[in-house]
């Protein structure tokens, strides 16, 4: 009773110093306008002739003429735009976040302060005034809402719908006479506002919608508000996807889960609360130590530190916002309604949790500002519509259930918007200067409350606390950063403590039942948590907008295709993971792709080389700087043995958490429509280790080829065989059978074959897959769940023979039937090797050096990126890379070599895919040009989605004070200069990357209305091993479809119209110029598309 008396007894006490605090505001604007101060003077006196509701009603017959909607978003005066936009996001933000919190008089007090003076006022926006107006509408505080009405006039602006409607919910409120509603209902249409407007074109909640009607009823008692249109649904227009949106084909065979109805919805259940709590705990997978008196006694420890640390965190931050609320008082911009989003027990929990995940060697100040600042974002916009939410869910899940039935099949999102789901308001992103300064704050709240006896340092030292964390400056790829970095103590602490648990956001995990649908750009994936259908750099905003403005149909491709990945149900291998398991314990396999842990990291020198030794007078600064050299090397390596480590340690964690249950990944896709899953942790996009710890969770019999298909993928995983047919491949497997089991059943004790594949673990898993198959009583009734991978022929430069109609590309990358697949990598290989033989007769030293090391693994990845915008500088690197892995190769002739090499493949390229390097110089000078009209480049995939490459000059945005001052990149995009270099280097890639994407997307779709199981990694292709010679002919199909559109004809008539047509900039040189490049696209070949059907080994 005492400490419950305690708790009332200072909520109390916080009431009223809020209350005080609030009269301090300042709530009368200050108007520059003689006139209207005069005015507001007199009705301040309040004569009883003269109502708040009257003046108002005055005030808006003497409002200026009503201005266009660009001039009245605007500011007065404009300064330089970038930095005046990224001015007006943070206010936005701050007026947003009081509104949340409940803040509204801080929010009224700012804009009166910045509306008092002339610099500031130039930052406000009518969307501000309308938000602070509705504010005080939903409190019925008429007067106050005068004020900014006042501030409005005062500023040149005219109300707008907004205006309205927070003027007449505010007298629907305070049942107002009906003589002053109707003088404010004339004013609107003497502005030229439809009264049908305030109830389909502002975006209001049904307390508020029956106010202002109330309000309006008064004025005119038989008004009828318009029912919201009923539109026609919307039809993509992409001849594309005319097959998927037609009426009911009865060939159409949706895909169905496994689960039942009870079973599924309780899954929801079970989401919702892990969504609730914002965070979920697993155990770690790491070795459970002995539970000795050490390690006991360190537990302790911890547990009576952390109990201190949650009461100074929560005395750190309510000082903090006691000082941040007294700077907001003086009308600044302060982080005081940002720290106010979340209870303090969230952010202290938040916290602590940061602290326990920070690595020995500390991080970047940053990047821990950016993200916390982020997750701060993220947390606040979890949505509270459960109740709503439950019972639409129940009934979408009629579509997806085992046992249930709808009247007629449809698409998930078609069914979801035929529940009548209303759509989540969509919140714009933080600038990313107001993110990093909050989690910089937040930060600097950690340092000074986490603290230690200094005797866990130093037993015998006197008994003082010591910071936890200390900053200070390292060098991180020749730049000097600040960094955090725990004190060794604390991390001896925690190695000791060995406690088993791990703590991820909700959003970072997978989940437990099938996503929400894509409707929108922001409306999808996760129960209560906003995810963008298109994920972009914090902060950037340019492809969003794009996206807004697109017809929503246009859209409905991407939409669906992402629902479709997401759909697909999944389990954990369990036998690989244990496997796994087995060696990340102990000492791990790094050649296996199981990181070590810290323990096997190199150690700094010791004796003479020690760091130490540098001081030793008798070195020489040669032998320094060569220690220094070494020192950094194994640092290094330390560095990222420990990140592989964390990553791994995640995954696995993960993985064992949800070893018995079934879970889905939501996707998402990046500006280019490349598609990922939202959880990047534990995914299929991952190394081999991640993609062999997945597996189906639905499976389907392996029917009369399926076995067959399970053997041919086990033998393009061990990397061998790729100039052989499937049938070469598949007796392969039948020779090696006997190795096969031996690696199913003892993997660790066996012969060990798997362990020599290209791609090891999944090899292991196919094996697993192909014995208990062949050990059925029958293989063709074997229920299978193992995913089989059909990869596309170095697509890139599929895509560009395609474009280019280019015969002999086209015969290189296998769109041409053959009875043997075609290896480009061995073609450019041997190509090289000719080239090399000639300079080696002609006596060039490298080229005899590198005489019996030409080979396909060596230019490989070269070759594959080239077409995906890789520089001759990367490309060394690359070949570099390959070099240094051949132990025979002279180490010393590496760097001349890599030269050599990169030219030589860069030439064979030219000579081999001569269409295709024309594509490109078309694609790059058009960018470039582009660019130079000041805009970044736009354009449509054939499916309707709108791009923009999102690469501008950066624009710095210093944050001052606390421990250290910190530059970030401002990235209000949409009036930045597009950075030139990144813009032409970027477009060919990407553009190649949005068809790949295109092509990926419509194999979905089709695959989906043959009720297949179908998801991708980019160009690869996964179903059940019975369904891969249906996907591969959708595949074949698609592909063939999409590039029988004339895509680069459809680009170049996009981009005149969008960056040539305006008469203001037609003289200009450069849109002079664009124009020509456009117009001369480049010249088709002969090839013959439709031998793409037959090709076998297109995708294999």
């Amino acid at each position: 009773m005492e400490k419950r008396k305690q708790r009332l007894e200072g909520k109390l006490q916080k009431h009223v110093e809020k209350v005080a605090w609030q009269k301090q505001l300042r709530l009368e604007p200050r108007l520059l306008s003689r006139k209207l101060a005069s005015q507001l003077q007199h009705w301040e006196q309040g004569t009883p002739r003269s109502p708040w509701e009257e003046q108002l009603a005055q005030l808006l017959q003497e409002a200026p003429q009503r201005l266009g909607g660009k001039a009245a978003a605007a500011p007065a005066v404009r300064g330089p735009e970038s930095r005046l936009e990224g001015q007006q996001q943070r206010l936005l933000s701050f007026f947003e976040c009081c509104l949340l919190t409940g803040h509204l008089p801080l929010a009224h007090h700012v804009l009166v302060t910045h509306h008092s003076k002339s610099q500031q006022r130039r930052l406000l926006t009518l969307s501000m005034y309308n938000m602070v107006m509705l504010g005080w509408a939903r409190q019925g505080s008429f007067k106050e809402l005068t004020y900014v009405f006042f501030m409005l006039k005062d500023a040149g602006l005219a109300p707008d719908l907004r205006s309205y409607a927070a003027a007449l919910q505010c007298m629907g409120r305070l049942d107002q006479d009906a003589g002053t509603i109707r003088r404010c209902l004339k004013q609107m249409a003497q502005d030229g506002l439809q009264l049908q407007g305030l109830f389909t074109a502002v975006p209001l909640g049904a307390e508020e919608r029956a106010e202002l009607l109330r309000a309006v009823r008064k004025a005119k008692p038989s008004f009828t508000p318009p029912r919201l249109p009923v539109s026609p649904p919307q039809v993509n227009t992409s001849p594309l996807l005319r097959d998927i949106y037609a009426k009911q084909d009865p060939a159409v065979s949706y895909p169905r889960l496994h689960l039942s109805l009870k079973e599924l919805q309780g899954l929801f259940r079970r989401q919702l609360r892990v969504e609730m709590a914002t965070t979920i705990t697993v155990e770690s997978v790491e070795k459970v130590p002995l539970l000795t008196k050490e390690v006991l006694h360190a537990r302790k420890t911890l547990a009576g530190l952390r109990s201190r640390w949650k009461t100074a965190l929560y005395q750190e931050l309510q000082e903090t916002k006691e000082s941040e609320a007294h700077a907001a008082q003086e009308g600044r911009l302060s982080l005081f309604p940002y720290l106010c989003l979340l209870s303090e027990k969230e952010v202290v929990g938040m916290l602590l949790q940061t602290l326990q995940a920070l690595p020995a060697q500390g991080e970047s100040l940053l990047f821990l500002a950016h993200e916390l600042g982020l997750r701060v974002f993220k947390r606040k916009q979890l949505r509270n519509e459960v109740q709503e939410l439950e019972q639409r869910y129940s009934e979408y899940l009629h579509l997806l259930a085992s046992d249930t039935q709808v009247e007629e099949p449809c698409l998930p999102r078609q069914r979801w918007e035929a529940l009548g789901e209303t759509e989540a308001p969509h919140e714009q992103p933080w600038p990313t200067s107001v993110v990093v300064q909050l989690g910089k704050q937040l930060a600097e709240v950690l340092v000074r409350a986490a603290r230690m006896p200094s005797s866990l340092a130093a037993p015998r030292s006197p008994a003082t606390l010591i910071p936890v964390l200390y900053h200070v400056y390292s060098f991180r790829s020749f730049r000097q950063i600040g960094i955090l970095k725990p004190h060794p103590a604390f991390t001896q602490l925690l190695e000791t403590a060995a406690e088993r648990t791990l703590t991820f956001e909700s959003t970072d995990v997978p989940m437990l039942c099938p996503p929400l649908p894509w409707t929108s750009p922001h409306s999808g994936a996760f129960l209560l948590s906003p995810t963008k259908m298109m994920r972009s750099v914090e902060g950037s905003q340019q492809h969003q907008l794009l996206l807004e403005r697109c017809p929503p149909a246009e859209l409905h491709g991407a939409l669906d295709a992402l629902t479709q990945l997401g759909n697909c149900a999944w389990r954990v291998n369990g036998r690989v993971l244990d496997l796994v398991l087995e060696l990340f314990n102990d000492k791990g396999c790094p050649r296996l792709g199981v990181p070590a842990p810290p323990s096997e990291a190199p150690r700094p020198p010791e004796g003479r080389q020690a760091p130490k030794g540098c001081l030793l007078p008798e070195v020489s600064p040669a032998e320094k700087a060569e220690m220094r050299r070494e020192l950094a090397r194994r640092l290094k390596v330390a560095r990222e043995m420990q990140s592989l480590r964390a990553d791994a340690l995640y995954r696995l964690s993960l993985a064992q958490h949800l070893r018995h249950c079934v879970f889905w990944l939501p996707h998402n896709m990046d500006f280019r429509g490349r598609t990922y899953p939202c959880s990047p942790h534990f995914n299929h996009l991952g190394s081999d280790l991640a993609r062999a710890l997945l597996e189906f969770a639905q499976g389907r019999p392996l029917g009369p080829h399926g076995l067959n298909w399970l053997k041919i993928h086990l033998v393009n995983l061990t990397g061998l065989k790729k100039r052989e047919s499937l049938e070469a491949r598949r007796d392969y497997a039948d020779e090696l059978m006997e190795d096969i089991l031996d690696s199913a059943d003892r993997p660790m004790t066996g012969r060990k074959w798997w362990m020599e594949a290209d791609e090891p673990w999944q090899a292991l898993a196919c094996c697993m897959e192909v014995a208990r198959a062949v050990r059925a009583p029958d293989p063709t009734a074997y229920v299978s769940h193992f995913p089989v991978h059909q990869d596309g022929s170095c697509n890139g430069l599929q895509h560009y023979a395609a474009l280019g109609r280019d015969g002999a590309g086209a015969a290189s990358v296998n769109l041409l039937p053959s009875d043997l697949p075609q290896d480009v990598y061995s073609e450019v290989a041997a190509q090289v090797e000719v080239f090399r033989r000639q300079d080696a007769e002609q006596g060039v030293r490298v080229a005899q050096m590198l005489e019996g090391f030409i080979g396909r693994k060596v230019v490989k990845q070269t070759v594959m990126t080239v077409v995906y915008g890789v520089t001759r500088y990367g490309g060394r690197l690359q070949i570099e890379k390959r070099l240094r892995e051949i132990h025979d190769f002279p180490q010393d002739f590496v760097w001349e070599a890599s030269h050599y090499l990169v030219r030589q493949v860069f030439n064979s390229l030219q000579e081999m895919f001569s269409g295709t390097r024309s594509i490109q110089r078309w694609l790059t000078e058009s960018a470039r040009l582009i660019s130079h009209t000041g805009s970044a480049v736009e354009w449509v995939t054939p499916l309707g989605i709108p791009i923009v490459q999102p690469y501008h000059r950066d624009s710095k945005v210093m944050i001052k004070g606390g421990l250290q001052s910190l530059t970030v990149s401002s990235s209000v995009d949409t009036s930045q200069k597009p950075n030139t270099l990144k813009q032409k280097n970027g477009f060919p890639p990407n553009f190649i990357h949005s068809l790949d994407s295109s092509h990926m997307i419509l194999t979905a779709l089709h695959c989906y209305r043959k009720g297949l199981t179908f998801v991708s990694v980019h160009d690869c292709f996964w179903t059940h091993a019975a369904d891969v010679a249906v996907m591969n002919q959708v595949c074949r199909e698609q592909f063939v479809r999409l590039h029988s559109q004339p895509i680069l004809h459809n680009l170049s008539r996009f981009l005149i119209k969008r960056f040539c047509s305006d008469p203001r900039t037609s003289k200009s040189v450069w849109v002079s110029r664009l124009m020509d490049t456009l117009l001369s696209v480049p010249k088709a070949g002969t090839f013959n598309l439709e031998q793409v059907k037959r090709s076998t080994y297109f995708f294999s």
